[in-house]
């Protein structure tokens, strides 16, 4: 047995056998595969083997697309044999307006990143594709040309074939024992005896919690159990198949949430129940491999007799078997890629509840992050460190459950799912709530979106204009007229301190540290120049630095800001739970801080230690939204007491409330990109209009990368637009277009209620592309005009101190 590995994979399904396969491509050699009983067993070798081009993220679907064109194309090529990939094309059909809105966006989306996913506007079109299916009340649907289905074992063992050609070593019936991390490297015990290896790879699938507990972090995926019936002979089909016909394409009926596909002249049915039932939460039984459990079809019954109305061939085959087997679903439903948060040298590639369809692309995503030291697209869907310690056992239940019973939910723009709420909340959480806050998550935590005047409001999902828009934009009036006040606590901190620390922190990314009492930005990169994180920089002394960035990157900045520090005299802190934020901004900003501080309050971009109302706070005069403001930074607990004292002197100047939803719209207006949507590794800030705070003069990671690609003519180019646009607000991943040429995504949008207009951020992938664009929103282009300046306060006199008269 092979005892020392640079890359140790533990599990043989879809998704370990194709990272093998795409680490042995690359060149890398001394890797092993271990898996516990034998290739597929778990959920690859009992799946229904649906592949898709379908999806709202253009990561996922390039993760889809991806896995089609390695089981279709490429692996019949290097092996000569098929994979099994059948080409029937697929479509999701709908009775719901809302649906038709989504899959309008799906199909705008996918003509950017190059897929073509085809509107049915009528039940005719929905039949004249699948002949079998009955179109009552349906109003039409999308289809998907080159989707198909695939052999999962005959795919796995195809990677498999090709990894092995190319080196890699596969241990079959080897389960892991124990995980170590000793002098550098990772020992694991397994039953045929101790590798020693560089990295170890979490592939685990069914198994992956277990695995993810030796190496000592909690993995948020749950085995969920999904059933499928295999009809025996169906009359019409076979009568199809003896006429030549081609294969019927799977149909989807997402609000009766069940699938159909062809199996030679069977069909295959495969439901999802709304209330799914998780199997072995807490540890998978030690025997178990390629086992199913007994079928319940009486969980489903209500849902196979909807497909049966639909579809009334189904009746006439009988059932031939049924499938019930465990597949895994994380709380989000995406599948976990990426480093593990705080272990080197180790990553997870699991959770995925459509393994066969992901595994493929999944593979190929985490060869490119390990070999090149950065994924090859955004990884914000998929990045394993999305979830942080509180995403507990109850949360992680609670949310499969949830993702289970809505695989076939209609995903809305802002939209907030219900399950295992209130696993963060913030000092001022209950403050909120009794003022009228509707709540929405953000990393666990509970943050206001807005604020109502009626108790009980919530948002109403829509494609369209949303029921919180003029409540928004009275919060937005608040700030420009008066001065708001928002609960930003939710932002990820950190204090980076010791004789090392101005030198850490010119090193950490493309800008240099400020000076004492001055607050910078600095973009940290990857090593091919994108856009890792961003991080607001405030200068408490030469020696200690306080951070802040974005709430959703709390686990990644964490890993990044203490991978970086090595070689540095630095200690890194995260205090994002002891320190809570309120924002305070307007023009009214001043005069109510001036009557609870004697203090000097500072120039735009300083930093001040003071106390507000006898509370040490950090305050720091900067502004997201394009007025007058600071944000005080307070220890939690006393952040209650420091929000009373400024709601009651902010009373006579007119202060009011306002949340995340008038927060996104003010900064579009200023024309401020956001990390995680405008800002990803994908671009770098020569590309997002951060290029002023590039200082090329020092060293840093992606240094090299990024001078090459600020020469690169192919570069995109982030640019505001105006969207003309009066009955739907757009939001983001709408196409853009220059008469039939795709030459843009927008990346965030909103209504700025300030200025009267629809406004966008948005990436041209040709820069000169700059006249007569127009915006795709859900299935209509509408007219848009890149703007030169932004079209609220261009000049800053609002941000940098209050105007006269103002």
């Amino acid at each position: 047995m092979k005892t020392e590995a640079r890359v140790l994979i533990i599990g043989g399904g879809a998704m370990g056998v194709s990272l093998l396969y795409h680490l042995a491509k690359t060149g890398w050699t001394d890797l092993v595969l271990t898996e516990k009983n034998d290739l597929t067993h778990g959920s690859t070798w009992h799946a229904a083997g649906l592949c898709t081009h379908f999806a709202h993220n253009p990561t996922i679907q390039e993760l889809r697309a991806t896995s089609v064109r390695l089981y279709r194309d490429i692996l019949p090529a290097e092996t000569g044999d098929t994979c099994g990939f059948h080409r029937s094309g697929a479509m999701r059909i709908t009775s719901n307006p809302d649906r038709m809105d989504e899959f309008a966006h799906v199909a705008g989306l996918s003509r950017f990143t190059g897929y073509d996913l085809q509107l049915l506007k009528s039940p005719e079109e929905v039949a004249a594709l699948h002949p079998l299916a009955r179109t009552e009340g349906i109003l039409g649907g999308i289809y998907e040309p080159d989707d198909g289905h695939v052999d999962p074992t005959l795919a796995t063992n195809a990677m498999a074939r090709v990894a092995r050609q190319n080196g890699a070593t596969i241990l079959r019936h080897n389960p892991v024992l124990s995980i170590l991390r000793e002098a550098g490297h990772w020992r694991v015990e397994t039953a045929q005896g101790t590798i020693r290896a560089q990295h170890i790879v979490n592939a685990a699938g069914t198994w992956g919690w277990e695995i993810g507990h030796m190496m000592g972090l909690n993995i948020p995926s749950v085995p969920v159990l999904h059933q499928y019936l295999v009809t025996d002979t169906v009359p019409v089909v076979a009568a199809r198949i003896a006429a030549g016909l081609p294969e019927l394409p799977m149909i989807r009926d997402p609000e009766e949430s069940w699938y159909v596909r062809q199996e030679r002249d069977a069909l295959i049915l495969g439901p999802y129940e709304k209330e799914a039932q998780v199997w072995s939460v807490d540890g998978v039984p030690p025997d178990f491999g390629a086992e199913l459990m007994p079928p319940d079809l009486d969980r489903v019954e209500h849902i196979l007799m909807a497909a049966m109305a639909r579809i009334p061939a189904l009746e006439t085959g009988g059932v031939k078997s049924v499938v019930n087997g465990p597949i895994t679903f994380t709380p989000d439903a995406n599948p976990l890629i990426g480093p593990a948060h705080g272990l080197p040298d180790a990553w997870l590639l699991t959770g995925s509840s459509m393994g066969v369809m992901e595994g493929g692309g999944s593979g190929w995503f985490l060869a490119h992050w390990m070999t090149h030291g950065a994924p090859p697209m955004d990884a914000l869907a998929v990045d394993s460190r999305r979830f942080g310690s509180w995403a507990d056992r109850d949360y992680r239940v609670a949310k499969a459950i949830e993702c289970f019973g809505l695989q076939f939910g209609v995903h809305y723009p802002y939209e907030e799912r219900p399950a295992a709420r209130g696993k963060r909340l913030t000092p001022l959480h209950r403050l909120m709530l009794d003022r009228g806050a509707v709540m929405g998550t953000v990393n666990g935590w509970e943050r206001p979106n807005w604020f109502s005047d009626h108790p009980g409001d919530v948002a109403i999902p829509s494609f369209r204009r949303a029921n919180w828009f003029d409540r928004v934009a009275s919060e937005c009036q608040t700030v420009t007229t008066a001065a708001g006040l928002a609960d930003m606590s939710v932002l990820s901190k950190f204090e980076v301190t010791g004789s090392g620390a101005r030198a850490f922190i010119d090193a950490l990314g493309a800008n240099l540290a400020p000076r004492a009492g001055r607050i910078g930005l600095t973009h940290a990169l990857s090593p091919a120049g994108g856009t890792e994180s961003e991080f607001t920089v405030a200068c408490l002394s030469d020696s200690h630095f306080y951070l802040t960035s974005a709430a959703g990157a709390e686990q990644r900045d964490d890993d990044l800001l203490r991978a970086r520090s090595a070689g540095f005299e630095v200690t890194i802190t995260r205090v994002s739970d002891a320190i809570s934020i309120l924002g305070l901004m307007g023009p009214a900003a001043r005069q109510i801080l001036q009557s609870l501080t004697p203090d000097d309050l500072g120039s735009w971009m300083s930093v001040r230690l003071t106390t507000v109302a006898g509370i040490p706070v950090r305050a720091l005069r900067l502004s997201y939204v394009g007025e007058l403001g600071w944000e005080l930074h307070a220890p939690a607990d006393r952040t209650a007491d420091l929000f009373l004292a400024l709601e009651l002197a902010g009373k006579p100047h007119g202060l009011g409330l306002f949340g995340a939803y008038a927060m996104n719209a003010m900064r579009i207006e200023k024309g401020y990109p956001a990390w995680g949507s405008d800002f990803t590794t994908e671009r770098s800030p020569a590309e997002t209009g951060m290029g002023f705070l590039i200082k090329p003069d020092h060293d840093f990671i992606g240094r090299e990368a990024l001078l090459r690609r600020m020469d690169d003519p192919r570069r995109w180019d982030l640019v505001q637009i105006e969207i003309a646009t009066a009955d739907v607000d757009p939001y983001f991943s709408h196409s853009i277009w220059q008469g039939d040429r795709c030459v843009g995504v927008v990346t965030s949008a909103a209504y700025g209620h300030r200025t009267g207009k629809t406004l966008a951020l948005a990436y041209l992938r040709d820069r000169e592309a700059r006249d007569g664009l127009t915006v795709e929103v859900l299935g209509q282009r509408r007219a848009a005009t890149v703007l030169d300046r932004p079209p609220f306060d261009p000049d800053n006199t609002r941000l940098k101190d209050r105007p006269s008269g103002g």
